[in-house]
């Protein structure tokens, strides 16, 4: 008989726990949270200290009687939600639903769903921690404030169904900064010279650098002449020889920013996606005879600590592995990435490197075992020694103009036998290779490429160069950085092409309106600073109302001062050259969730609307009399499809390109991927390159 309850957020952390806790303990999932503020009015009494009314979540009933039927038959209850301020949260609310004593030690807390993590946390449970649960209210009700103060204002005077949120909002601007940054950039002209040489059978490309002694910046076309004038018939010796060792040291494990960014780069996952994936490999997976276990350590955390054990088992598995020469010295030992870094757990890791990707392989789905694989590899070179490269720059002569040539080998590889990190551009390093060359040493000149180049405009961000920025400025936590991004996107004030932000129309208006009346919201040192307040609350050196006094005693004079002095804004439709095909009016453009679209001025009597669609310039394919246009699915994603349509379904997610296969004659669209941008033709297996300005930004 259990005479024990033991209460999680979810049904695969219950199944996973209950496997290693045996038949004295009652696992049952809460599904999240059971209690939070009530979303038909602000909950929150400002004037009481901001005291919370919070009521059951809507649906969450019978789940809460559920867990006090279970409660009243045992003779202790444990909270074992996750560790950090929200499962805090989860758990003392979850203390009040279930009317336990507050000073019962009924917290339970892991880092890693193992069974002997699981086990030991049972020996050692503790109260609920307030600190954690105040630094969660304070952020739950600092953003109540500013939603529900903002958002009835913004409806007022500018247009129904607009809101504002605090961490939101400043994601938003830095996007839309960045646009504006795009638009306002100019572009300067700039030129390279590569020469193609060889020495014996090997070909390798050195840069124009001097001329006359002068290291020399080429901007113009006729300062190129002036060069390709000056080594016309020269000779190219090789002048300078300069030899280094150097070493190169791996990244350290993940934490939740990082996962984001290098899954983004190598698996092309979102970040919403990784953090769901994550928390599968983190509550259990079913390994067959080994039963369910948690695959990874927690994955909301700012730390790069490793424990002890964790790192005396990887050196045991990389000395068995690869050899002694692959095992450090001293184990490493990685700083926090920022001044932010809480440190309150470990970095991402496997609970058992001996927990090889392939050894598990068979048991996960193809989404988990990319992911495991990453953190896997990440982890163990994290514990790696360096590895050993062999770097040579050449100075070659030609006439009185001097050209480098840089590359370098690997001696040892250290790490890099396992993983090396990405770049921005999705791609990994790749290392240049030259042949023995000495000084003295004549070169066969194969060509002289002269190109001209323009400067690039900074560019736009990816989900996961808007996460490096967020945690580079201080923006927000671990735990937000995912649900940002969905709220910002759902919310229609940003869109994605191409995998990159554009800011809608629609947040361009909010952040006009929000930089106006209420800049420190937008502020991203007074954002930053409301972080390291909640932080401060979390480690009990700050009080949760002090912090909330001081930020809504200048919010409430801003919101005065707008209900006063902002503007209603009459935003009139744009009358379009449309004719509503259903009733004969104009069409006039609206300004919707994903930007323009066309309605009928009738409006209610007539409720017809068409999206605006832009022609690429393709003839259909399928029906050879329609073109193909770019539309907006209802998640605002682009696609392309016939303009005939409901006549013809041709439709493609790819961009058709105007050029046939040169194969097979049939369609070619565009692919885009870490490898770069290439045609593809949908009928046969021939690709080619797209030609593209290869300045372009980077595909990440």
């Amino acid at each position: 008989m259990a005479d024990s309850l033991v209460i999680v957020e979810s049904p695969a952390k219950a199944k996973t726990i209950g496997k290693y806790l045996g038949s004295k303990y009652i696992v049952k999932a809460s599904m999240g949270h059971v209690r939070d503020l009530p979303k038909s009015q602000i909950g929150v009494e400002v004037e009481n200290d901001f005291n919370p009314k919070y009521i059951t979540i809507r649906g969450k009933g019978s789940v809460l009687k559920e867990l006090k039927d279970a409660s009243k038959k045992v003779k202790k209850v444990y909270l074992a939600a996750d560790p950090d301020r929200e499962g805090e949260a989860i758990a003392w609310h979850l203390a009040h639903a279930l009317e336990l004593d507050d000073t019962d030690s009924c917290r339970v807390v892991f880092n890693e769903i193992t069974k002997q993590a699981v086990k030991d946390a049972f020996k050692t449970p503790r109260k609920i921690n307030m600190d954690l649960v105040n630094a969660q209210q304070a952020r739950r009700i600092l953003d109540r404030l500013v939603g529900y103060k903002i958002s009835p204002l913004l409806w007022k005077k500018v247009k129904k169904g607009l809101s504002a949120g605090r961490v939101q909002s400043v994601a938003v601007k830095i996007i839309i900064d960045r646009e504006n940054e795009i638009n306002a950039f100019i572009p300067e002209e700039y030129w390279s010279i590569t020469a193609q040489l060889a020495k014996g059978d090997s070909v390798f490309e050195a840069k124009f650098q001097q001329l006359n002694g002068q290291k020399k910046e080429l901007s113009r076309e006729d300062e190129v002449n002036e060069v390709l004038a000056a080594i016309k018939g020269a000779t190219f010796k090789v002048s300078e020889v300069k030899e280094k060792e150097r070493q190169r040291h791996p990244s350290p494990p993940f934490t939740t920013s990082s996962l984001q960014q290098e899954a983004a780069r190598k698996l092309n996952f979102r970040a919403a996606k990784t953090m769901s994936v994550a928390q599968q490999l983190y509550e259990g997976v079913e390994l067959g005879k080994e039963g369910t276990v948690g695959l990874i350590t927690y994955m909301r955390t700012d730390s790069t600590r490793i424990a002890g054990s964790a790192q005396e088992e990887a050196k045991e598995f990389i000395s068995g592995k690869y050899g002694d020469p692959f095992v450090p010295e001293t184990p490493r030992e990685y700083s926090k990435k920022s001044a932010n870094a809480q440190d309150a757990h470990e970095a991402i890791r496997p609970t058992s490197v001996m927990r090889d990707p392939d050894s598990v392989k068979s048991f996960m789905s193809r989404d988990q075992y990319r992911l495991y694989k990453l953190i896997w590899e990440r982890f163990v070179a994290s514990q790696m020694a360096s590895a050993i490269l062999d770097t040579l720059s050449v100075d070659i002569a030609a006439g009185p103009a001097v050209f480098r040539a840089s590359g370098s080998k690997v001696r040892f590889q250290g790490f890099m036998k396992v993983y090396v990190e990405g770049n921005d551009d999705g791609t990994t390093e790749e290392e240049k290779f030259l042949p023995a060359l000495a000084v003295g040493d004549k070169l066969k000149k194969e060509d002289i490429e002269p190109k001209q180049h323009f400067t690039q405009p900074p560019p736009r961000y990816t989900e996961a160069r808007l996460v490096r920025a967020m945690e580079e400025l201080g923006i927000g936590r671990p735990s937000t950085y995912a649900p940002t991004l969905e709220t910002i996107q759902k919310r229609g004030y940003v869109a994605i092409e191409e995998k990159k932000f554009v800011p809608t129309e629609l947040g361009e208006l909010i952040i006009e309106q929000m930089e106006q009346f209420f800049p420190e919201i937008l502020d991203v040192e007074f954002t930053a600073h409301m972080e390291d307040d909640l932080d401060h609350v979390e480690e009990g050196s700050e009080d949760w109302v002090k912090v909330l006094a001081e930020f809504y005693s200048s919010f409430e004079k801003r919101l005065e001062v707008a209900e006063e002095e902002m503007k209603e804004i009459e935003i009139e439709d744009e009358v379009s050259d449309e004719i509503c095909d259903k009733c004969g009016r104009p069409m006039v453009y609206k300004l919707g969730r994903f930007g323009k679209f066309l309605a009928c001025s009738g409006f209610p009597d007539c409720r017809n609307t068409k999206p605006i669609v832009k022609d690429i310039g393709v003839t259909c394919p399928k029906c050879k009399e329609g073109h193909v246009v770019e539309r907006r699915s209802k998640k605002g994603r682009i696609f392309y499809g016939c303009d005939r349509y409901p006549e013809c379904d041709f439709v493609s997610w790819d961009k058709p390109s105007p050029k046939p296969c040169p194969k097979c004659g049939s369609l070619m669209v565009e692919k885009r991927n870490k490898q770069g941008a290439r045609l593809q033709c949908t009928a046969c297996d021939h690709t080619e390159p797209l030609e593209e300005n290869e300045d372009n930004e980077e595909m990440m």
